[in-house]
């Protein structure tokens, strides 16, 4: 039996890629700090202590009741600068509102990171252009929360994978994370100790992790 899919490389989340989310936040982005909206993409980094794969237990720290859990999906870096495929990803994340300047604290805890269990071709997605025909669909214990679809975001899979590339190298085993998306109201479903979150998508297996209170 082959081994879960783990990261070989960084792992880049992208911000305000999803056209409700960006919506939402247009009218602060000619305030202070930076009185413009981002020009290019705005990233964030998931580190490797991060990384939990698909079916294995996703710990809350100490005092935490419920964390933010999103649907997302990653583009693998291949050799030369092309994207060798994609990989299913819960990106957890402790509640918060900072967007300009994405505190590691909150996004980078032990074990933040759902990993899918395999790396898909782009052949079998229709390549970057047939990403987005596909819609990632969130449950909490059965019970569908949050259906993010890729046709819904500010830069395609092309176009992030091209911009990205004109201000950073992305090396074989990198990955670059679509984005994203928000509920209705910018928040984003919650999971608390005793939940399982499953992440669904036409053509790949499912990526489930259950979240337990870290022990005492």
């Amino acid at each position: 039996m082959n081994m879960p899919y783990m990261p070989a490389g960084t792992v880049y989340g992208t911000l305000l890629n999803f056209q409700r989310e960006h919506a939402l936040w247009a009218p602060r982005m000619n305030e202070a700090p930076y009185k413009a909206p981002p020009q290019a993409p705005v990233l964030y980094i998931k580190t490797a202590n991060t990384f939990t794969p698909t079916g294995h237990a996703i710990h809350l720290p100490r005092g935490v009741n419920e964390v933010d859990v999103s649907a997302s999906l990653g583009l693998v870096a291949g050799e030369g600068g092309a994207v060798a495929g994609c990989v299913l990803f819960n990106d957890v994340a402790l509640p918060h509102e900072s967007y300009y300047r994405p505190p590691v604290k909150f996004r980078c805890v032990d074990g933040f990171l759902g990993v899918g269990r395999e790396v898909v071709s782009l052949e079998a997605v229709g390549g970057l252009a047939g990403l987005g025909a596909l819609s990632l669909e969130l449950r909490v214990h059965g019970v569908l929360k949050h259906v993010v679809s890729l046709a819904d975001l500010v830069r395609d899979a092309a176009t992030l994978w091209a911009d990205v590339r004109t201000f950073q190298t992305l090396r074989p085993g990198d990955v670059l994370m679509l984005g994203t998306d928000c509920l209705a109201d910018g928040s984003r479903p919650r999971a608390k100790a005793g939940d399982a979150v499953e992440i669904t998508v036409a053509g790949f297996h499912p990526l489930l992790n259950h979240f337990v209170q870290e022990s005492t």
